[in-house]
């Protein structure tokens, strides 16, 4: 068997794009070169990595069994291209809202100090968005606020959160003690579904709640700020995420009548992610 990383390549670029047209473009060959690679590979292997429906290209289950070997030995090769360069590995991260906006840029800030010529990618999306990029292969690491239920994907405990239930100083919640009757009662304002802090807060807040008002959902925490700012309703965010608004009074803490409200932070990455030198390196500054 002599299966080269050129058809590795090609099989990997068909599989994102679901043509041979497309691929070609991508990797600047002739879409005869890519088809015949294609078919070379398949050869080797004597299996079908695709089934053809019309001119697309759809992955059936042994290309889906080959594509994270495939990316696996493709890296590798990337590192060894790159080895005796002392600053290389791109980096593509992913994190949900709250930790790649008020968590990540300090710790991106010192591995930048140490590493500036290293390309470093940062998506920020919801935890359901970092959960599908890794799952896909489009990133190399996700950090994400609530729990990952995907059996391809390796969770891994990284910090520990505080969420706070938060409005205007001059709510009526705030007029009398609050009780969960007055907070099943109150108008809510919630992050959107598959946000990791939203799974959360459903889980450890409104689960004790015989009901609750969701007047408004928004996707992201700025938003969500504004609105609680303006009396629209009471939200619960991570207290690293209102801590300034705290601090002047614009925002203020609700006490509710529960325990305090943690959640735990997660590292995920995809179970045959081969985990590069540049991806070690970056994961030491996040500890």
């Amino acid at each position: 068997m002599h299966i080269t990383l050129r058809q590795l390549e090609v099989f990997t670029e068909v599989l994102k794009c679901g043509s041979t047209t497309q691929a070609s473009s991508a990797l600047s060959l002739s879409q005869s070169a890519v088809s015949a690679a294609l078919s070379d590979l398949e050869t080797q292997l004597s299996v079908r990595l695709f089934d053809r429906v019309g001119k697309r290209l759809v992955v059936n289950e042994h290309g889906r069994l080959l594509y994270p070997k495939a990316m696996a030995l493709l890296e590798q090769a990337g590192e060894i291209e790159h080895l005796f360069q002392s600053e290389a590995g791109a980096l593509r991260i992913a994190a949900s809202s709250t930790i790649g906006n008020y968590i990540l840029p300090k710790m991106i800030a010192g591995y930048r100090r140490d590493f500036p010529a290293v390309p470093l990618e940062l998506n920020v999306g919801n935890s359901r968005d970092v959960i599908n990029a890794v799952a896909d292969f489009r990133v190399d690491l996700g950090l994400i606020e609530g729990p990952c239920h995907m059996p391809d994907l390796l969770t891994q405990t990284w910090q520990q959160d505080e969420l706070v239930v938060f409005a205007a100083p001059d709510h009526p919640l705030l007029q009398a003690p609050v009780t969960l009757d007055a907070l099943a009662q109150a108008p809510w304002i919630l992050r959107e579904a598959g946000s990791g802090t939203r799974e959360v807060v459903e889980h450890i807040l409104l689960s004790h709640l015989s009901h609750f008002d969701l007047v408004m959902e928004l996707g992201n925490s700025e938003a969500i700020k504004h609105a609680v700012r303006y009396g629209i309703g009471i939200s619960c965010l991570s207290r690293r995420v209102i801590e300034e608004q705290l601090q002047t009074g614009v925002l203020v803490e609700v006490p509710v009548p529960l325990p305090r409200l943690n959640r735990a932070l997660y590292l995920i990455h995809h179970r045959q992610k081969h985990m590069s030198k540049a991806l070690e390196r970056f994961l030491s500054y996040c500890s």
